[in-house]
């Protein structure tokens, strides 16, 4: 079976996250976006635990489904062949580690899973007392990397973690303000363990193959939706049997494992180097040049992604290795429209028109991805043209960088007024 999973994602305990953030929404929104495996986030906090206990029921091995009332109303108003999607949960959390190691200060972000409540519950009780667990859904511990790894291999079989967003300046175990330059700094003896990395917004699998050490590791890509209309968009492609052991042997293994959906990585909020203050971004050999002081402030750049793989890489850019999964860079469909009707991506304009081709052609992904582009035509010529645009990767790039996203247009100047002015009645 090939289905989209997104397993990092946020409850409502998360700080600056939705209010919106919880299961109902959040299997509304994965039928919307044609996620078939979510992660629940957040089951080291001990309302949203309660809730999960309470509102989810197993499914397949390790996989939970929620109730059927709950289910229903998270179906409710949707066209007739998303509502009946399957949407599965995976126990999931991200985890803060704070310590300090080899003379520095390491804030270190990983994605910890568990087959089942009573390993779940086993692992709340190993990371208690390192952090009040009520206080955030992403729970912030004062632990070594390595100790929190050997919790949760200490939860049983099954239990695994994956680095976080692994370039992220400040939160990456290769981040440039906190991080290591290899798995094994991070985690020491149990660096065998570690089998795949996500791949974060801001970085794709191809700036990752320029680093030969991380060819062993799967990559692997998902939302951290910190609200429901996020979910989805980054996700990973699996095609095995619906159940929790079969993705992590697609994981340990590559079998199964088909690659990932992911943001053109310009678009993430730490791409490039700068200070966001004083508006200033710069690339990698324009750091160099200034040795890493910002121009306007005197203090230090926040060094993104881009350099990070830089100072890394032993590899030129066009490398793929032997066996590597592929993946594919997307825009979400809200902001295509968005762009089409010059409005925000979350309007109320946009989202009555993304209803509009959900209900005629399926759910977001499979627009982005399968549906033909004549098939869109008819609908809406401009967002066809667009959608052929983007699956030649064909777009335009404003890089982000020092906590601002990027931007991803279709059109140049002023040929999205024209393409608006070619929508048809019957949707825009």
């Amino acid at each position: 079976m090939r289905f989209h999973a997104d397993l990092h994602i946020h409850s409502k305990h998360s700080r600056a996250c939705s209010k919106d953030s919880d299961l109902e929404h959040l299997a509304r929104w994965a039928r919307r976006k044609g996620v078939t495996m979510m992660g629940t986030g957040d089951f080291t906090h001990p309302a949203w635990f309660g809730r999960l206990r309470e509102d989810l029921v197993p499914a397949e091995p390790g996989l939970f489904r929620l109730r059927a009332e709950p289910d229903g109303a998270a179906s409710r108003g949707l066209p007739p062949g998303v509502a009946a999607a399957e949407v599965r949960f995976m126990l999931s959390v991200e985890v803060s580690t704070v310590y300090r190691r080899g003379g520095r200060t390491r804030k270190i972000h990983h994605l910890v899973y568990m087959p089942g409540f009573d390993a779940a519950q086993a692992f709340n009780r190993g990371v208690a007392r390192f952090g009040d667990l009520s206080s955030d859904g992403r729970p912030v511990l004062g632990l070594d990397s390595r100790e929190l790894l050997e919790i949760t291999l200490a939860c049983g079989d099954g239990a695994y973690l994956v680095p976080a967003h692994v370039w992220t300046p400040w939160f990456g175990v290769f981040g440039s303000k906190s991080g290591f330059d290899t798995i094994e700094e991070c985690y020491g003896d149990l660096a065998g363990h570690i089998f795949a990395l996500e791949t974060g917004l801001s970085s794709d699998p191809a700036m990752n193959w320029r680093v030969s050490g991380l060819d062993r590791y799967r990559m692997v890509s998902y939302s951290d939706a910190h609200s429901p209309p996020r979910v989805g968009r980054e996700s990973t492609v699996f095609d095995v049997d619906l159940d929790y052991f079969a993705v992590l042997r697609a994981l340990r293994t590559g079998a199964g494992h088909e690659g990932t959906v992911e943001f053109f990585p310009e678009e993430g909020r730490y791409h490039l180097d700068g200070h966001r203050k004083c508006d200033v971004r710069m690339a990698p050999e324009q750091t160099r040049e200034h040795g890493g002081i910002c121009p306007v402030c005197g203090r230090s750049l926040t060094v993104g992604v881009l350099s990070r793989v830089e100072e890394l890489a032993d590899r030129e850019e066009g490398v793929r290795p032997d066996g590597a999964a592929g993946f594919r860079n997307l825009v979400p469909l809200p902001e295509i429209v968005g762009e089409i009707l010059d409005v925000g991506p979350q309007s109320k304009k946009v989202l009555a028109e993304v209803d509009g081709l959900i209900a005629a052609l399926g759910p977001e992904l499979a627009i982005l991805e399968e549906v033909p582009v004549g098939d869109i035509a008819p609908l809406s010529p401009p967002l066809a043209e667009a959608v052929d645009r983007l699956r030649r990767g064909e777009v335009i790039r404003e890089p982000g960088y020092d906590g601002e996203y990027g931007t991803i247009r279709l059109f140049g100047p002023g040929e999205s007024d024209q393409a608006d002015t070619l929508t048809t009645p019957a949707l825009f």
